[in-house]
């Protein structure tokens, strides 16, 4: 079972010390999500690019391998960096509900 600590990758932009917080902060709305697939078919990714300036954004991808190789993209320009990281994470939880959703009706169509 995937869950956000066992497939998260946080790339440089983030101090190695500030991953157990991210996690803290992305766990609460995707482990329930990923939590349908293995660990070995989702990644996710954090980045922040231009950190602490105004050009500052942030970026969570994930891909999960159902269905081929799907790739989700949230983005966030919020200055606040806790706050960027909320509004990523619900933005990926509500493009994985979708997707979860799409194939139901797939299968059930």
């Amino acid at each position: 079972m995937a869950t956000v600590d066992k497939v998260l990758r946080v790339v440089p932009g983030f101090r190695g010390d500030e991953r157990d917080e991210l996690v803290g902060v992305l766990e609460p709305g995707l482990d329930r999500r990923l939590e349908r697939w293995d660990d070995d078919q989702v990644e996710m990714e954090l980045s922040v690019k231009e950190r602490d300036s105004v050009q500052q954004r942030v970026v969570l991808e994930a891909w999960i391998a159902t269905r081929g190789r799907t790739r989700f993209v949230a983005t966030s320009d919020e200055q606040d960096l806790h706050k960027a990281v909320t509004e990523v994470r619900d933005d990926l939880r509500r493009q994985v509900d979708r997707f979860v959703t799409k194939g139901e009706d797939a299968r059930r169509g």
